[in-house]
């Protein structure tokens, strides 16, 4: 994808901003980074815990990720510039609808990488919920790579009956990538359990180095 010189160097700017803040207000530590497939489509799936979660994962990853945001986000105009200068993709309030779906298949297939929740929303307890399935399709359609991901400590600062964040550690964990052969080997219940399981690996590793 072609985009404009300045999008490229706003992005990198608040890709090392957010690196810095993150490491000095959260302490974040990154295991894993090694897994993370040097080019080609990739789908980045991730446990959510907190609204900080698009901006831990962006930076934790040495890749350009695209973000889905949902329509509402983008009543906002200062929040809309940003999430549009980020070339946030749109989604509907119910999850992500046919535009959201296109346009993210559009992107996978010109070999970028996108990032996607497959709970369906952050967590009320800080554990990981069961996965939805709607990742599934992306994963085989898009002929991606599929990267396990977690995070531990974003939901002690942010969790969705606070208003405002508090300093907490903050540890993220990169699991080894699913390869297009992998994905195609099992049905689709088996690759959402696979997913999940491999999540929730990450997700056990993330808490030691948490702590």
């Amino acid at each position: 994808m072609q985009r404009p010189l300045w999008k490229t160097l706003w992005y990198n700017f608040l890709h090392v901003s957010c690196r810095l803040a993150a490491v000095v207000l959260f302490r974040i530590r990154v295991r894993g980074r090694e897994h993370l497939p040097a080019g080609g489509p990739l789908l980045v799936c991730c446990n959510h815990q907190s609204h900080f979660d698009p901006v831990l994962v962006g930076l934790a990853l040495d890749r350009r990720l695209n973000f889905l945001a949902r329509e509402t986000l983008f009543d906002f105009a200062p929040f809309r510039w940003l999430i549009q200068s980020l070339d946030a993709i749109p989604i509907d309030r119910d999850g992500m609808g046919l535009a959201g779906i296109k346009e993210t298949l559009r992107r996978l297939k010109r070999g970028e990488g996108v990032l996607i929740f497959p709970e369906g929303t952050r967590t009320a307890d800080g554990q990981i919920a069961p996965l939805k399935p709607g990742f599934v399709a992306l994963a085989r359609r898009g002929k991606v790579s599929l990267l396990p991901m977690a995070i531990e400590g974003a939901y002690d600062a942010w969790p969705r009956r606070q208003t405002l964040p508090t300093a907490a550690p903050i540890a993220i964990e990169v699991g080894r990538a699913m390869t297009p052969d992998e994905i195609a080997a099992l049905d689709d219940d088996e690759l959402t359990a696979e997913v999940e399981a491999r999540i929730r690996e990450c997700h056990r590793r993330a808490c030691r180095d948490a702590l």
